[in-house]
């Protein structure tokens, strides 16, 4: 299953909407053969194992990291690819929450003699495609805030100026971090201030490898008013873009000419937050990357939708006047302060990389 999984790893920059997905068929310690889903609308994982063990797959066993699919998609059923093979033994790290798929895949396996166990390494599992669960079953993407900051925690100075704070090894970290996901998010005053690409740019790879292939997540700008003028690098059309406004916002056809568009209701004077979220799941997204001011970031936070916090710590130091990391409702209480856990921290560079999720 640690092979298995490994494998589904191959998929971390290409199979949105899909989940990353692997499989290794094996009699005993004899590996026969091995796959994973390469791309949305291509053969899943358990077919690439099956083509590489052929006749041998017949009373082996099947080691894959997410049940086997029972529905015609736009690939047959893996669940009957894995009945017609004559495997003996199927075992199951994560259950499939997608409705089509939710015990319907274990209950063909069984129906058909096949023995099913579940559960070995779930958690593994689920932390691969915590997106793609967290789209299935809160209805909503895994929101990722990016942030860069100084060893006082501002993230520019107070004239907005902000680059680079990092150096070129957090900066190329960061690209992997868009790579996976399915959306890159951003608002109107950050393109005002930055005029950002928001693409992935200068995609890297270890041991030598070529760079991994990845599609490129969408664009996704929250300006309610429209407010973005024409040759920002967001309006070129190099990937796809969506701007999300209020209703009332004037439309400038001309100038919006290569991104798409859709109206999302307010609340607080700004765009509604989870309705932002619902639209982005809606469309298929998983893991969606922020990258924002501190009014954006710190509001997605207050609202309990910034499920990790990735943020890269510089060795200097900015000064109090300085911009900070989040703008949060000011704390009178010690008792009410936020509670973050430590997910990972190691060194990029000559910068520092903390991974944090709000506890529970």
């Amino acid at each position: 299953m640690a092979q298995a999984l490994c494998l589904a790893e191959r998929g971390l920059y290409t199979t949105q909407p899909n989940p990353r997905v692997g499989c290794v068929i094996a009699d005993g310690e004899r590996v026969l053969g091995q796959g994973w889903h390469q791309r949305a609308g291509e053969p899943h994982a358990e077919v690439f194992a099956l083509r590489e063990a052929g006749e041998r797959a017949r009373g082996a066993t099947a080691y894959v990291t997410l049940e086997p699919c029972a529905h015609w998609g736009r690939t047959p059923p893996c669940a009957d690819a894995l009945v017609a093979a004559g495997v003996a033994r199927v075992v199951v790290a994560a259950e499939d929450p997608f409705p089509q798929v939710d015990g319907h895949g274990m209950a063909k396996l069984r129906a058909a003699g096949i023995a099913v166990q579940t559960g070995l390494m779930r958690e593994a599992a689920r932390e691969l495609n915590i997106g793609f669960f967290s789209r299935i079953e809160r209805k909503r993407p895994w929101v990722r805030v990016k942030l860069a900051m100084s060893l006082d925690g501002r993230t520019a100075l107070a004239n907005g100026a902000s680059v680079w704070i990092t150096g070129e090894a957090a900066r190329a970290d960061v690209q992997r971090w868009r790579a996976r996901s399915s959306a890159i998010l951003s608002a109107s005053g950050t393109v005002l201030a930055d005029n950002p690409r928001l693409t992935v740019r200068g995609l890297s790879s270890s041991e030598g490898r070529e760079p991994p292939a990845y599609e490129p997540p969408m664009r996704v700008i929250l300006d309610r008013h429209l407010r973005t003028p024409a040759g920002s690098h967001v309006l070129d059309g190099s990937v796809r873009t969506l701007f999300l406004h209020a209703a009332s916002a004037a439309v400038d056809e001309e100038r919006f000419t290569n991104v798409a568009r859709a109206v999302v209701g307010e609340a607080n004077d700004m765009l509604d937050l989870y309705a932002v979220m619902a639209l982005l799941a809606e469309r298929g997204s998983n893991e969606v990357h922020v990258e924002a001011g501190p009014t954006l970031c710190g509001a997605l936070f207050a609202a309990g939708l910034a499920d990790e916090l990735l943020i890269y710590v510089a060795p200097v130091l900015l000064g109090d006047a300085a911009r900070p990391l989040l703008a949060l409702p000011t704390l009178t209480d010690m008792a009410d302060r936020w509670h973050l856990q430590v997910e990972d921290s190691r060194q990029v560079g000559a910068d520092g990389r903390i991974r944090l999720r709000p506890r529970a």
